[in-house]
C-alpha cells in the first residue's frame, strides 16, 4: 500500500485537469483527483482506473480553508506518500474583464492561487521526502 507512486491533480473533473489526471495515470501507480463536481470526478476516476492506476477522489472546494488539509491528509492516510502535486483548479469567470466584479475576480484567485499555495505548503514535507529518496 505505501510503495505506490502517487500524484495529486486538482481541477480533475473536467478539461485540462481531467486530461492531466488520466495522462498521469500512465506514469503513477495512484492518482488522487480533486474537484468540486463529484459526478464528474467519478468519470475521471473510471478513466484513471482503465489505465491500471488506482484513483482516489476528493469532492471538495479548495477555496475552503480546511480543504487543503483534508486532501493532503487523506492522500497520506491512504498511500503514505505524495510524489507529485499538479495544481490546475481554478479560473476566473469567462466574462469581459470590464464587466467582472472585484468579488468574482477574488473568488477565482482564492481557488487558483491561495488554494494552490495551501496545498503546496501541506504537501511539501512528503514531496521533499520522495525527492530525497530518488536522489
Amino acid at each position: 500500500m505505501h510503495s505506490k507512486s502517487v500524484a495529486i491533480v486538482t481541477g480533475a473533473s473536467q478539461g485540462i485537469g481531467r486530461a492531466t489526471g488520466v495522462r498521469l495515470a500512465r506514469d503513477f501507480d495512484a492518482v488522487v483527483l480533486a474537484a468540486r463536481q463529484e459526478e464528474d470526478l467519478a468519470r475521471t476516476a473510471t478513466a484513471v482506473r482503465s489505465t491500471g492506476a488506482e484513483p482516489l477522489t476528493f469532492a471538495l472546494d479548495l477555496r475552503q480553508p480546511c480543504s487543503a488539509g483534508t486532501l493532503i491528509q487523506g492522500t497520506l492516510d491512504r498511500f503514505g506518500r505524495i510524489d507529485a502535486l499538479v495544481n490546475i483548479a481554478g479560473a476566473v469567470p469567462e466574462i469581459d474583464l470590464f464587466e467582472m466584479t472585484d468579488a468574482q475576480w477574488e473568488d477565482g484567485m482564492a481557488l487558483k492561487l491561495h488554494g494552490a499555495r495551501q496545498l503546496t505548503i501541506r504537501a511539501w514535507d512528503s514531496l521533499e521526502a520522495q525527492r530525497a529518496r530518488s536522489c
